[in-house]
């Protein structure tokens, strides 16, 4: 049985997993990738020093004013809550739960206790909110929340209301037509195979709905075969450790979701960091680690792995996929392409990030996706050569130990792929796939011309604008609250310290009037807030 295989031998076959099929040994990168005099050149060169976290393209970065009140802000609100505790510890405190209980470990460690205490619980109103309903792009129904007395809680009220919805992953827009659009195939597989598969799919969770999705994924990608996962998370959390173990060596873009980020730290591999977007830097780290081989031993890595992402999530920046694919290309290190947002987003016919930027899918080794944004579901998928994916459904724990995909999620997706592909017989998969480029392009450009700051770059349906100071983050979330909107706001740790922001998340499901009165009620709160960074240096 799957389950029972040495960890041992499982880590001699993840090391073939990504080789090329006719030579399976050819996992490691072969020094003479360098002439001779290059290999010296290197050798001697000093080790790249750590680079701050770098802004996206079209992003000019924060004025010094900016830096150096944001810092003070944050200075101020760690002060306030260190007197406050002095004050607590005196006339009592309704945190004292996360203080710990006598004869404990304390729960939380002292930073983030006090973090989660002091600055967190002050503005939690803006996360977490409970929605009635799907989350419709222009008539999301959210309910409102009141603190409980005495406590750090909130508890939801009666009221609710309705909002024009910013925040959501929806960017196809099959949330609001899904009734008409999807509805009939979903119900469909309810009655065929009931909710859910009761069992990993290596053992009888295997549904024919999910091998149609398979090999639907991997025709639509260009690859030989493909395997679907029930959790989109989970997806680079499983895999990575499954394909990378001692000995090899993974290289990661420096602005990797988290997801990419713990998958490679439990596989056990060494893990670089390469400066974001940037094929020099990834091209030294490849040329290094070359000629240094592995630590203590100097022997060749075993397999080296480079990870990006198409649409990065938090910056709303498009990976410049040719030049690090070329370079990786050129020393023999396998790439893997997260597309979690970028797959039906992206590209004329929705093929996310190749597409768009013009690179052969045969050129990505490991082609990874979710189904949680544009497809309207949830899951994800990894499409490869089929000696990769053979090698994941009897390795990764994500087949092994997980639960098999939904047969109703797996109808929403095949639906939503018929739709995308215009196997549907219509032209609406063609008109969402314009839509979402239309609008995402539009807002941009619109906030652009109040003078925000803004990260990402055109056609990436994520649009963040900079908010920068801690004390901004509540208040956006707040005052556009009140005027209906409803929006993401993100500060530290989620970013670094000086970059807290809002994303906007687009979906084809928005109307031209829906984004002009969004930005007509944001413009107000750009104004409330001093927002104005690319026009004005303090806003």
């Amino acid at each position: 049985m799957p389950a029972t295989r040495s960890s041992s031998s499982a880590r001699r076959r993840s090391t073939r997993a990504l080789s090329p099929p006719a030579s399976p040994g050819a996992a490691s990168v072969p020094a003479a990738v360098l002439s001779p005099e290059e290999a010296s050149s290197v050798s001697h060169a000093a080790a790249p020093a750590p680079a701050p976290r770098e802004q996206a393209h079209d992003s000019e970065g924060p004025t010094a004013f900016v830096v150096l009140t944001t810092y003070f802000a944050y200075a101020m609100l760690v002060l306030m809550g260190h007197i406050r505790d002095f004050l607590g510890r005196m006339a009592g405190s309704r945190y004292r739960v996360l203080n710990g209980v006598k004869g404990y470990a304390p729960l939380l460690q002292d930073w983030e206790n006090f973090y989660t205490r002091r600055l967190y619980h002050r503005i939690q109103d803006c996360w977490n909110r409970p929605i009635k309903g799907p989350p419709f792009s222009a008539t999301m129904e959210v309910i409102d929340r009141r603190p409980v007395p005495r406590t750090y809680q909130l508890e939801p009220t009666e009221k609710s209301g309705k909002f024009l919805n910013l925040g959501s992953y929806n960017y196809l827009g099959f949330a609001d037509d899904w009734v008409e659009s999807c509805r009939g195939a979903v119900m469909k597989a309810v009655d065929q195979f009931s909710v859910s598969s009761c069992s990993s799919a290596v053992d009888i969770g295997l549904t024919s709905l999910q091998t149609e999705l398979e090999a639907n994924v991997a025709g639509f990608l260009g690859k030989e075969a493909a395997i679907v996962y029930s959790m989109g998370y989970g997806t680079n959390a499983a895999s990575i450790p499954a394909l990378m173990g001692p000995g090899t060596l993974i290289l990661s873009d420096a602005l990797n979701h988290a997801s990419i980020v713990n998958g490679a730290r439990h596989s056990g591999a060494t893990i670089r960091v390469f400066r974001h977007n940037n094929p020099a830097h990834l091209e030294q780290l490849l040329r290094e680690a070359i000629v240094a081989g592995q630590p203590l031993t100097r022997r060749p890595w075993r397999k080296v792995l480079v990870v990006v992402e198409g649409v990065y999530s938090m910056e709303g920046e498009i990976a410049d996929l040719k030049p690090l694919v070329r370079v990786a290309k050129r020393y023999k290190a396998y790439v893997m392409l997260d597309e979690a947002h970028s797959i039906g987003a992206l590209g004329k016919t929705g093929r996310g990030a190749c597409e768009h930027c013009g690179v052969d899918t045969a050129d990505v080794d490991v082609m990874m996706g979710t189904f949680t944004k544009s497809y309207g579901a949830m899951g994800g998928y990894i499409a490869g050569s089929k000696e990769l994916i053979d090698y994941l459904r009897q390795n990764s724990s994500g087949s092994v130990y997980g639960t098999a995909m939904s047969p109703v999620v797996v109808a929403q997706v095949l639906r939503a792929f018929e739709i995308i592909e215009g196997r549907d017989g219509t032209d609406t998969g063609a008109r969402k796939l314009q839509a979402i480029k239309d609008n995402a392009n539009y807002f941009r450009s619109r906030l652009e011309d109040m003078g925000c700051e803004l990260l990402g770059q055109k056609d990436s349906p994520v649009v963040p604008l900079m908010l920068y100071n801690p004390g901004k983050i509540a208040a956006f979330s707040r005052e556009c609250y009140k005027r209906g909107l409803a929006v993401v706001v993100v500060g530290f740790p989620a970013t670094s310290l000086i970059e807290s922001r809002t994303r906007f998340c687009i979906s084809a499901g928005h109307t031209r009037e829906d984004l002009d009165l969004a930005l007509e009620r944001i413009e107000e709160v750009v104004d409330l807030l001093r927002l104005r960074y690319r026009k004005r240096w303090m806003g």
